[in-house]
């Protein structure tokens, strides 16, 4: 039943997800407990998440902890086919396209839908959004799901203000061991990764333009730093704008520091951040990417319209000239770049991401009837566990309370 671009392409996928399985020991250890407890047994599940080799070694511990899996990707340029042929190869249901077009894309988040699913994981809430428009008949046969990502609880907090959530989402990424590593240094190395692998240019001495300082943000910032960049930062939010300020960089709105910048990186989960006044403003050669959910950061229409000549500069890079003669750069199509010109996130860092996604999904699967439709904390319990066991996988120690500090403490 599965879809994928050519079945010949599974060796190398194989080679990718056994790579990334050997760097994921926390994940390892809990697929090791799935196979004897089987959770999911008789439970259909259905993922869209970045179709590499991490996510597909998630597939593959909860088809090993007895779920059937329906797969696909939640970004077209995201998908990595040989990968998805891997998977398709070792027998779960994959849908899932490199470069797939708007039509496809979503026949593939309808096909995963249409099998009726006890448990969504979702990355960026369209699953949940589609299943909520198009098949509402299906509904009631969710015990739950859980969420990745920021843009996706941001969905799903809207939903939730307007009572149309209609069953029990897990944040995943609001837990401590999601957003403070997977957010920061995840997204702060694969973002860097997939620029420069794509580019081939020097990061040192230039202007990096950050938009946003979340998480996302603060980790981008800290390794543009950290390679010899000259850090702008523009905010709309007071506090992490001052946050900013005071971690060393410069804070300015976006009308001045696109005259200022060589590097533009969006990071807010927000649309229309860098606009036609923006492009006018900006140096030939500078270089636009996007690290957030959607590309709706840049407005690349007007980008177009004012282009009077586009062309491939590179693999992955589009050079837009305008009528002055200054050429723009904009990467993987204002898509992720750390996933549509990268590997996503390091392998160490989603095996914390993904044990969180399995025990809540582990979580849904034994409690899913008993829950009421709405969000869902990660407990507190299932973060201090997978930081305990990421400790031990590091071979790293820590101090332990006594009962008498334990009892001063709560005292």
């Amino acid at each position: 039943m599965s879809e994928i671009r050519d079945i010949s392409l599974a060796e190398a996928g194989e080679l990718k997800i056994q790579w990334a399985a050997r760097h994921m020991p926390v994940l390892g250890a809990i697929e090791a407990e799935f196979k004897k407890a089987k959770p999911f047994r008789g439970l259909k599940i259905a993922l869209s998440v970045h179709m590499e080799a991490k996510t597909a070694y998630l597939c593959r511990v909860l088809e090993r902890g007895g779920a059937e899996m329906h797969a696909t990707g939640c970004n077209p340029l995201s998908t990595q086919d040989d990968v998805a042929a891997a998977l398709a190869a070792g027998g779960i249901d994959v849908y899932a396209l490199h470069a797939a077009t708007a039509e496809e894309y979503e026949r593939h988040l309808r096909a995963v839908i249409e099998f009726g699913p006890d448990i969504i994981i979702d990355d960026g809430g369209d699953l949940v959004s589609l299943i909520h428009k198009k098949y509402p008949e299906l509904i009631p046969g969710v015990l739950g799901g859980c969420e990745e990502t920021t843009t996706g609880v941001r969905r799903l907090k809207a939903m939730d203000k307007a009572k149309t959530l209609k069953f029990p989402m897990i944040m995943v990424n609001d837990a401590k061991c999601k957003h403070l590593f997977d957010n920061r240094y995840g997204t702060g190395q694969s973002v860097w990764d997939g620029i420069n692998r794509t580019t081939n240019l020097l990061v040192a001495g230039k202007y990096v333009v950050v938009s946003g300082y979340g998480w996302c943000g603060k980790g981008v910032s800290m390794r543009a730093k950290g390679m010899g960049a000259k850090v702008i930062v523009t905010e709309v939010d007071a506090v992490r704008a001052l946050e900013a300020v005071m971690d060393g960089f410069e804070v300015m709105p976006m009308d001045e520091a696109a005259r200022c910048g060589d590097i533009f990186i969006t990071v807010t989960g927000c649309r229309d951040v860098l606009l036609k006044k923006h492009f006018k403003a900006m140096k030939d050669g500078a270089v636009i990417a996007n690290a957030g959910h959607f590309n709706v950061e840049t407005d690349l229409k007007a980008l177009t319209d004012m282009a009077v000549d586009e062309y491939d500069a590179r693999a992955n890079i589009k050079g837009y000239e305008l009528k002055d003669g200054r050429v723009l750069f904009v990467l993987a199509e204002g898509r992720l770049v750390n996933v549509a010109a990268g590997d996503g996130h390091p392998a160490e860092i989603m095996d914390m991401s993904f044990a969180i996604q399995a025990l809540c999904a582990e979580y849904i699967a034994k409690n899913g009837k008993n829950l009421k439709p709405g969000l869902l904390s990660v407990p507190e319990e299932t973060d201090a566990e997978v930081a305990e066991r990421k400790l031990e996988a590091m071979g790293v120690a820590k101090d332990r309370l006594t009962a008498e500090q334990k009892k001063y403490l709560e005292s």
